[in-house]
């Protein structure tokens, strides 16, 4: 067998010994080929942006990053790699965790010859069918007849704005946030993960054909071209949509498995991608979560959803969501009512980075027209913490990125 028809592994584990036993392991397959070995998260990601390996075969648990994070630095610099997860516990938390930021396979240590190989075959086969895609799709970006997608737009970055309590502003922030993010020069795509009343579209008073459904069904063979024939782009304001359903009903043919894969498919394509979100803890809404780069947590000066907020926290903290990836926003802020941010602040354990001023009129007028305040005062107060807002959020994914 020629050297470029063999798969190629990288094995990341940071004790030697594991490392060796799993080259023995392989090296009974001649169609493979291990060509670097790993210690530590940070070598890893490293490693795979140069060797550009087909598959890697990692530890989950290591002294410098965990293989969960590992594995999302890996596939946003190498989106067609195949990473497959080793761990000593079949710990199905872990296993959704690793699925939703890109690994292929999860493998309880030891793994037996024929497991491991068989799992680094299907690997391999995957890999090379997504980077024949991959190099498919850079090609078509340039291409004269396909609009809107530059293979420069990747590695894109993905903002979940969530409030575990209704009412809160959630859909007003996301839209005029995406404008703050400057829809003119980036592609922005607003996503609704509330499948069953998602109000996206009403917000910007723009009527769209497709769904998210059209695209969550193709998510074993998405495209460019797939996608730009679902994706609305409004004229008006150079925002991208994709709705929810059209009917509650059909909120239930979205999986949480479909709508990870297409939002890990979509950081290809587009600079930002928003997602708002609904309080239902449902699997959309998970996923939109567990794969955010940065989640905007909101909250009001009511004590509901301060109560709401705290009890999200803490399940965070029980997930693994890392409270470096939170930006704790305080909504519709009213310096008359006793509850100050910094109180907030203390009680929750988390920093309010944001307080965004009460303006229930100009806002709700803009809603029921469907124009977002930002296009029509840039200097209103809403709008001048948008974009704060906006600003906030590119300091704190440039400082996640030196992270990994």
């Amino acid at each position: 067998m020629a050297p470029q028809d063999k798969i190629r592994v990288l094995l990341v584990d940071d004790i030697t010994e594991t490392r060796e036993n799993l080259k023995r392991l392989l090296q009974f397959d001649a169609a493979i080929e291990v060509v670097g070995e790993a210690r530590g998260g940070y070598e890893a990601i490293e490693l795979a942006a140069r060797l550009k390996p087909d598959v890697i075969v990692m530890d989950i648990n290591m002294p410098d990053m965990d293989g969960i994070q590992a594995t999302e630095g890996i596939r946003k610099k190498v989106p067609y790699c195949q990473v497959i997860i080793l761990s000593v516990q079949n710990d199905l938390q872990y296993m959704r965790r690793a699925m939703l930021v890109g690994a292929r396979d999860f493998l309880v240590k030891p793994p037996t010859i024929d497991e491991l190989t068989l799992a680094v075959h299907r690997a391999g086969d995957l890999a090379r069918e997504e980077q024949s895609k991959y190099n498919l799709n850079l090609q078509l970006a340039s291409a004269p007849g396909v609009t809107g997608f530059s293979p420069q737009a990747v590695n894109g970055k993905i903002i979940t704005i969530y409030s575990p309590k209704g009412g809160t502003g959630c859909t007003s922030i996301a839209t005029n946030l995406g404008l703050a993010l400057d829809a003119s020069a980036n592609r922005v795509v607003m996503v609704d993960s509330s499948m069953q009343y998602g109000d996206i579209p009403v917000f910007l008073n723009e009527q769209v054909k497709n769904s998210v459904l059209d695209l969550t069904v193709h998510s074993e063979e998405l495209d460019p071209e797939i996608i730009d024939e679902v994706i609305a782009r409004q004229e008006k304001t150079g925002l991208y949509i994709l709705a929810a359903p059209p009917r509650p009903e059909l909120a239930e043919k979205v999986t949480g498995d479909q709508f990870g894969k297409l939002l890990t498919y979509m950081r290809n394509l587009y600079n930002y991608i928003i997602i708002d979100t609904t309080p239902y803890l449902c699997d959309a809404v998970q996923t939109a979560l567990d794969v955010a780069d940065v989640i905007l947590l909101v909250t009001t000066q009511d004590i509901p959803a301060i109560k709401n907020a705290s009890t999200f926290l803490a399940l965070a903290d029980a997930l693994g969501i890392s409270r470096s990836r939170i930006l704790f926003i305080l909504n519709k802020f009213d310096r008359r009512v006793m509850i100050m941010p910094d109180r907030i602040a203390s009680n929750l354990k988390q920093d309010v980075v944001l307080s965004i001023p009460l303006d229930d009129r100009f806002i709700s007028n803009s809603i029921n027209r469907g124009v977002p305040l930002y296009l029509e005062n840039k200097a209103h107060p809403f709008i001048r913490s948008m974009a704060t807002l906006a600003d906030l959020v590119k300091q704190k994914l440039g400082s996640l990125e030196g992270t990994l």
